[in-house]
């Protein structure tokens, strides 16, 4: 949390109207920090301030990419939202290329997607 506000903070003295993508782990807790620490300074923007969950992007690719048959790469899914469980949004019906997955899928793999941190969680445990 330290890192993400000194971060701020050199953004605002130095680059106050950069567009910040925040990518620090939790995003949905180091983005209000990093709001919190340019509104002090007066050069809060909200249009320039993103949390980037860029993990639960590469495992909606993932997952989708093994779903239909593709190459990891060759799929794109955009996520929005925050980064624990049902606030993480991946927009399989934006996905690029299109792929006409049933509501079953879509349930499956979103929930998939959602709770990732967990699976990992619980396969350490196992170790």
């Amino acid at each position: 949390a330290g890192i993400v506000r000194d971060l701020a903070r050199a953004v605002g003295q130095h680059c106050p109207g950069a567009v910040v993508n925040v990518i620090s782990n939790p995003v949905n807790s180091t983005v209000p920090i990093a709001a919190e620490t340019l509104k002090q300074m007066g050069v809060y923007d909200p249009r320039k301030l993103f949390g980037v969950s860029t993990l639960d992007v590469v495992r909606a690719n993932t997952f989708l990419a093994r779903e239909v048959g593709a190459a990891m790469d060759a799929v794109d899914v955009p996520v929005v939202g925050g980064h624990s469980g049902s606030t993480i949004c991946p927009l399989f019906s934006q996905a690029l290329p299109k792929y006409d997955l049933s509501d079953e899928q879509v349930r499956r793999l979103t929930d998939r997607v959602q709770n990732g941190g967990t699976e990992v969680v619980e396969a350490k445990a196992g170790t």
